[in-house]
């Protein structure tokens, strides 16, 4: 279980690398739906409509991964944790105590 949240964590810090490989991706959408979404990127602070696409992109592929695998609130404070500066072990440790499978050695 413990090398699970260590594959889970390791997934998210991926995640938030800004620098992650991208692979260019074409879609046909409808000109009214590239329209409003050029409305609203500059309201919504986006430098424009394709950053919105991908942010609703991320937005729906993480709600969805977060339900099916049944980790909401464990990812938001992972990521919190994060930004706080709290180091990977501390973080991984914690994740397998409150998942019930806590070891005192971090590494197993």
């Amino acid at each position: 279980m413990q090398r699970e949240n260590f594959m889970r964590i390791d997934k998210l810090t991926t995640r938030l690398k800004k620098d992650r490989p991208m692979t260019m991706v074409s879609l046909r959408i409808p000109d009214d739906i590239i329209e409003d979404l050029k409305r609203i990127a500059p309201i919504l602070s986006f430098s424009g409509y394709q950053a919105l696409i991908k942010a609703y992109i991320g937005q729906g592929l993480r709600a969805d991964l977060e339900r099916i695998e049944g980790n909401v609130e464990i990812s938001t404070l992972i990521e919190s944790l994060r930004k706080q500066g709290v180091d990977e072990e501390i973080i991984a440790s914690a994740v397998a105590e409150a998942q019930g499978s806590y070891s005192t050695d971090p590494h197993t």
